[in-house]
């Protein structure tokens, strides 16, 4: 399977809608907001002009397959630390996709100078939270029933976290870069 990832940009609204409109609402809870909703897409976007948000999309033929976010708040105390948000179609898990998107976002990161990243994900997804654990993040916290779909089930939401400056200076000591 072939796929070219960059970066999300304005004319790319409609295509975004379709891929989250694809994706089973469980799959979206943990973004906080409903991305098969036009108006989030847009704010998105505004988010992305003014610098909150960088995002990348993995298209295949025209259609997206895959998505990235890396979301910061460079005004806060928690400057130093991004969130990272990963959504990839059903049949294409477990083929690589979800690792690229999350290795290019770790570029990203390193880019802004960022210190830490965190991930949320409810706590059955246990191939996504596999993924994000191959890649250096642990378990930090897990909140009960902290998303409700529309059918009123609530689900507990894991946060995972990515130490970038212990990682790097462990690699560093095992002549790693």
């Amino acid at each position: 399977m072939s796929y070219t990832i960059r970066r999300f940009q304005p004319d790319d609204r409609d295509a975004m809608l379709a891929f989250a409109r694809s994706l089973p609402e469980h799959d979206l809870l943990f973004l906080g907001r409903d991305l098969r909703r036009p108006r989030v897409i847009e704010a998105w976007q505004g988010a992305i002009v003014e610098g909150r948000i960088d995002s990348l999309i993995a298209s295949d033929g025209g259609s997206l397959v895959g998505s990235a976010a890396l979301v910061r708040d460079p005004l806060s105390w928690s400057a130093h630390v991004g969130e990272v948000r990963l959504l990839v179609a059903g049949d294409r898990r477990g083929a690589g996709l979800g690792r690229d998107l999350l290795e290019a976002i770790f570029a990203v990161a390193a880019a802004h100078g960022l210190a830490k990243l965190t991930a949320a994900m409810t706590t059955d997804q246990l191939g996504s939270i596999a993924l994000f654990e191959s890649l250096g993040f642990r378990a930090e916290a897990m909140l009960k029933d902290q998303v409700r779909g529309r059918d009123g089930v609530t689900h507990d939401l894991a946060i995972l976290a990515h130490d970038v400056e212990r990682t790097t200076q462990r690699n560093r000591a095992s002549g790693v870069e």
